[in-house]
């Protein structure tokens, strides 16, 4: 096997506690920096342009989730292709991975540039977008379609390197490409006064550079995950397993999507004050998803390379570790949200306490229970990493969209319930329903690996 020892010995072999959290802690950072692009966008405006920018920057995110999250989704199944190869020691299935995923990347990107130019207006629209911040998301959904191909992009090369070991490559480039980001926010803001649409550009450009690092990184590898010009190509074995393990991950990101778009449209119908706060918190709260979901993103590899090498009841060991994990760190930076709510709502949010006021509402009800959707997330990776992808994507529809759907159109239809309060309340308790349907699944498909080694020893 041709992939480096010290990237097997990471996830198959040595203590599993260190290894997790020595290979979790580049992608929390990793993650953290992406999403600094957008918090740097909102910040820049904020400060320079004022809190209907930021809103208008804000009113894009669930919209913008929507479109991308189907192709960032077919980056699981990428990652979890090369996982096994290598823990099978498969080295032509992964090369037919990597040489599959960068055209269906550059395919997918160039959908999404399309789809966006075309639909961003009349999404909005649809989703009332408060008036006065229209124009200026518009602007920042279409310059941002524009950069699009070069996010799968480097999504997809960030999952194969993952899946091989290195976290801290990716780590690397996505923190260079940030100080660009960070730069060029300032500059077209300030000096050539572009608003909304400067701090797109710049992400963007820095979006660009991030792609182009993390394939050059694949380009210059000595293993099987060498990335070679002449083998670029859709491979048909090794498409459908992408899209057999990718595809629901992304049609459930896309529904979560969904249903959050239909809460961003009530958030909407309370003004634009409100949805400036919200937006704020949405971002802030980000850094805790993406902290919880860098555990998820460990076990859909930890587990898929031990159930490549077929080490079962390490695979499961894992899941238990990363649990334990997003427990603690969840509790920790939830609270930490709501005490000190005021003063980094205040980073984002400088001419409106009313604003700010808004965004505590969402940390009280959203951020302090969020330790219950890590633990969900967390076990649907571990399923994933075992193969298994359709069920608990259905599992997780029905559970979470389902019942935020049905929350907003029964009990936050009722004028003694038509508060951002009882909207808010709709969060814990599709994450508590899904988690526990959830659990159970994962229970069953464990026993039933961990009973196959037993038959076979």
């Amino acid at each position: 096997m041709k992939i480096a020892k010290k990237h097997q010995s990471s996830m198959l072999e040595g203590p599993l506690l260190s290894g997790v959290i020595r290979y979790t802690v580049p992608i929390i950072l990793t993650s953290v920096l992406q999403l600094l692009f957008n918090a740097a966008d909102l910040i820049v405006v904020g400060k320079f342009c004022g809190s209907v920018s930021v809103g208008a920057v804000g009113a894009t995110s669930s919209l913008t989730n929507l479109l991308v999250n189907l192709f960032i989704g077919l980056s699981v199944g990428v990652g979890v292709s090369v996982a096994h190869g290598i823990g099978s020691r498969d080295d032509e299935q992964v090369r037919n991975a990597v040489h599959t995923a960068v055209p269906l990347a550059i395919a997918g990107g160039i959908v999404l540039t399309v789809i966006g130019l075309l639909l961003s207006e009349p999404l909005l629209i649809l989703m009332n977008t408060p008036e006065n911040t229209l124009p200026l998301s518009a602007v920042y959904m279409k310059i941002y379609f524009c950069g699009i191909t070069f996010t799968v992009v480097y999504n997809f090369c960030a999952a194969i390197l993952r899946a091989a070991g290195d976290t801290r490559s990716p780590l690397i480039y996505l923190t260079l490409a940030g100080v660009v980001n960070v730069i060029l926010n300032v500059i077209f803001v300030t000096v050539f006064h572009m608003n909304v649409a400067g701090v797109a550009l710049a992400t963007a450009i820095s979006q660009a550079m991030a792609a182009i690092l993390v394939l050059a990184a694949l380009a210059k590898r000595k293993d099987s995950c060498k990335l070679e010009l002449g083998r670029i190509r859709i491979q048909k074995q090794q498409l459908l397993k992408i899209l057999r393990i990718g595809l629901p991950a992304g049609i459930q990101s896309s529904l979560f999507s969904i249903s959050n778009v239909i809460i961003q449209s009530s958030i909407n119908s309370f003004g634009d004050v409100f949805v400036s706060g919200n937006s704020a918190a949405v971002n802030l709260e980000g850094f805790l998803y993406a902290t919880l979901n860098s555990f998820q993103q460990t076990a859909v590899n930890f587990v898929g390379q031990n159930v490549g090498a077929r080490q079962y009841r390490r695979a499961n060991n894992t899941v238990w570790i990363c649990q334990g994990c997003v427990l603690v760190v969840g509790i920790a930076m939830g609270t930490a949200l709501r005490t000190f709510g005021e003063q980094l709502l205040s980073i984002y949010i400088t001419d409106s306490a009313e604003a700010i006021a808004y965004g505590l509402i969402r940390f009280s009800y959203v951020s302090l229970p969020y330790f219950m959707l890590g633990l969900l997330d967390v076990s649907t990776g571990a399923l994933r990493g075992y193969g298994q992808s359709l069920t608990p994507m259905i599992i997780s529809v029905l559970g979470i969209c389902g019942i935020r759907v049905i929350w907003v159109y029964t009990v936050f239809q009722l004028p003694a319930f038509h508060s951002p309060q009882w909207l808010y309340i709709s969060y814990p308790v599709s994450w508590f329903v899904t988690l526990v349907v959830q659990t159970v699944f994962f229970l069953r498909v464990r026993q039933r690996f961990l009973n196959s080694s037993v038959e076979t020893a």
